[in-house]
């Protein structure tokens, strides 16, 4: 049988990499870690991502000396299930606690946050209420509110079956096909709640109490997350930097 992307990529980092799971607020979390350096640093992945799906070149290639590096599956994601992932109103305030209760169990007391997409948004709450424990924090195709417009590019992309084969191939070698359909379908939903709140907010009031020095970084080709949310995390975040990529 042919190996798949996982695997044949997977191949190539295992070994230096040690996984685990740990037993967090309730829900057993599966990680990987890397690396033996100083400053370490947390990977949240993005919608239904896990650690095998967004970090791999992150877990390869980050300086080892330099970092401790550790990539985590949210719970309902990847291997943290049980439990299937659910979608509660309070959803990304549940993962910023799961990720910071997840370092500090494996016995980190000061960290970094690396987070994507969704992966950014619990980056953001996890650092506006812990202000003591994150030392710096890098975001991207991140938002902090959910628009009508927005709405109009998730329900775009509802239906995976419209998806390309190469987009859906890593999700459903995690979740099968039918798997990755209704969970996926189950996010959409998720995040189109935030719309029915004032200002859209997911945690727009929680953007000005960050402190920790912070870098934005957008692709100017994103087509999921317009500009202006990028320009709203900028504004907001006292002393954030933003850098526009063409991706």
């Amino acid at each position: 049988m042919k190996a798949s992307v996982f695997q044949h990529f997977y191949h190539h980092y295992s070994s230096s990499v040690t996984s685990g799971r740990q037993h967090v607020n309730g829900v057993d979390l599966y990680y990987e870690q890397t690396g033996r350096g100083k400053h370490a640093v947390l990977l949240l992945p993005g919608a239904l991502g896990s650690t095998r799906t967004d970090f791999g070149p992150q877990l390869k290639s980050l300086n080892k000396e330099r970092f401790t590096v550790v990539g985590w599956d949210p719970r309902g994601y990847g291997q943290s299930r049980p439990p299937d992932r659910d979608f509660p109103p309070d959803f990304f305030e549940r993962d910023a606690k799961d990720a910071v209760d997840l370092m500090k169990a494996l016995g980190f007391g000061k960290f970094s946050l690396l987070g994507w997409s969704d992966g950014g948004i619990t980056a953001l709450i996890a650092a506006a209420k812990n202000p003591d424990l994150i030392s710096r924090m890098v975001v991207w195709g991140s938002n902090a509110f959910v628009t009508k417009h927005d709405l109009k590019l998730y329900d775009a992309v509802r239906d995976v079956s419209k998806w390309s084969a190469r987009m859906r191939q890593p999700m459903e070698e995690v979740y099968g096909a039918e798997g990755f359909a209704k969970t996926w379908e189950a996010w959409v939903d998720g995040i189109a709640q935030f719309a029915k709140r004032p200002e859209g907010s997911i945690c727009l009031e929680l953007l000005p109490s960050i402190s920790c020095p912070t870098l934005i970084i957008h692709g100017e080709k994103d087509p999921m997350v317009p500009s202006i949310h990028p320009q709203c995390l900028l504004k907001l975040i006292k002393g954030s930097r933003c850098s526009y990529e063409l991706l």
